[in-house]
């Protein structure tokens, strides 16, 4: 395959994007080579900001992503060439210094909020997806994430789901999920779904390479 085969996974915060996404590079890694680029390491740089304004960002919304860099690291990596792609660090809410070397694939999995939301992004895009599970599912899996594994407090992720989390989700999130090729259901739960997901991908990958 020339031109890597481009998946998006879409979805609500906390609705197993990441799962389905490792669930692919599980069953292709041995045969391809797969890379995963998350869109929350695209969150904009807030280095310039003090803290008090960094808090007060709406990470919900789709203008806190530099899609621009997005899509034009994704555009190096179609044209053969490797990409330091950015991380970012929740708990100081803005990017890391820390960069990622990623090379070329035969399959690149983009994942993350608003990846149907942007027409840009969806027009790359060989493969759309969109991973709808239930809100109060969602809500549960994020507060514990949230606490565990990015030092947020119970109350500030409550705030925060209740300001903006969810009446983003319901602005822009669910709207996107028209433009959706395949709809999963329960998110990494749904075996029946993942395995339709992974036949079609391989009946993509062995047309492109015969």
């Amino acid at each position: 395959m020339s031109k890597p085969l481009i998946i998006g996974i879409a979805g609500g915060t906390a609705s197993g994007k990441t799962s389905i996404s490792r669930h692919i590079k599980e069953t292709y890694s041995d045969v391809t080579s797969v890379l995963i680029i998350r869109q929350d390491d695209y969150y904009k740089d807030q280095s310039d900001r003090p803290m008090e304004e960094r808090i007060k960002t709406n990470y919900d919304h789709p203008d806190a992503f530099d899609n621009d860099l997005l899509l034009a690291q994704i555009d190096d990596l179609i044209h053969g060439q490797s990409i330091e792609k950015p991380t970012y660090d929740f708990l100081h809410h803005t990017r890391s210094d820390i960069t990622e070397t990623c090379y070329p694939c035969d399959v690149l999995i983009l994942e993350g909020l608003f990846v149907l939301e942007d027409p840009r992004i969806r027009e790359i895009l060989d493969v759309k997806v969109f991973v709808d599970t239930a809100a109060d599912i969602r809500f549960i899996r994020r507060l514990l994430r949230d606490v565990q594994e990015r030092g947020r407090t119970m109350d500030s992720v409550v705030t925060q789901y209740t300001n903006t989390v969810r009446p983003m989700h319901e602005s822009f999130i669910e709207p996107s999920k028209r433009y959706a090729d395949i709809i999963i259901p329960e998110g990494g739960e749904n075996k029946v779904a993942i395995d339709l997901l992974t036949t079609k991908i391989s009946s993509i990958i062995h047309r492109e390479m015969i």
